[in-house]
């Protein structure tokens, strides 16, 4: 089990990094990736910050913490640049805040994300089917949200990946306590987006071999 997006007090969290990964660790997660919201002014630091107390907590906890980063609200032609600058400077999981219907995000945010090859697109609203192929030729994968206004679109984006085969993730998005799922409700939010139950175990199983290819920890 993992949570691949999720975020810290070095963003809008509520929690540290080691609160956070211990709640996930008495819930049974195998890894978190906590990917807090950046742009120019920030993204440096929260992953020099992050850097520090990984290892600390990587030697003495069973749920491994993967280092990542959200590109929030960034203008679509700056995009890639930050992807690449991210990867440089030690993200492993590279998320971009897609184009949910809950805030104002600019449009052409899904497809510059999806050519700047982000790991994954967050919540990508009403992705159109030809951005949801592109993500199937990049192999970036769409969320499926656990967070309230951002999941009314679950629905959508699971029909339209299917309907071209883009790989897709289930995360919480994750910024308080009460906002991290147990593993049995997590399996419920992609159920209730209309996969079976065999699907969401399908899912899971491809996303952790693909997880263990990013990450030395797993």
């Amino acid at each position: 089990m993992f949570d691949l997006h999720c975020h810290s007090i070095f963003s809008d969290g509520e929690l540290l990094p080691s609160e956070l990964v211990r709640r996930l660790e008495v819930k049974g997660y195998q890894a978190v990736c906590i990917t807090d919201h950046a742009d120019e002014s920030n993204f440096e630091f929260i992953l020099t910050q992050m850097k520090k107390v990984a290892q600390p907590i990587n030697a003495n906890s069973k749920t491994k913490l993967l280092l990542g980063i959200e590109l929030t609200h960034v203008h679509p032609a700056r995009i890639a640049g930050l992807t690449t600058r991210a990867r440089e400077l030690g993200a492993e999981i590279v998320v971009c805040h897609g184009e949910t219907i809950v805030e104002p995000v600019i449009v052409g945010t899904n497809r510059a994300a999806i050519e700047a090859g982000v790991d994954i697109l967050a919540h990508p609203g009403f992705i159109s089917q030809e951005d949801a192929a592109l993500a199937r030729e990049k192999g970036v994968r769409l969320e499926l949200s656990g967070r309230k206004g951002h999941s009314l679109t679950n629905g959508h984006v699971l029909k339209t990946a299917l309907s071209v085969g883009a790989p897709l993730v289930i995360n919480s998005d994750g910024h308080s306590p009460g906002d991290f799922m147990s593993p049995e409700h997590a399996r419920l939010v992609g159920m209730g987006a209309g996969m079976s139950k065999e699907q969401v175990e399908e899912l899971y199983q491809e996303n952790f071999n693909w997880l263990k290819t990013k990450s030395r920890e797993l």
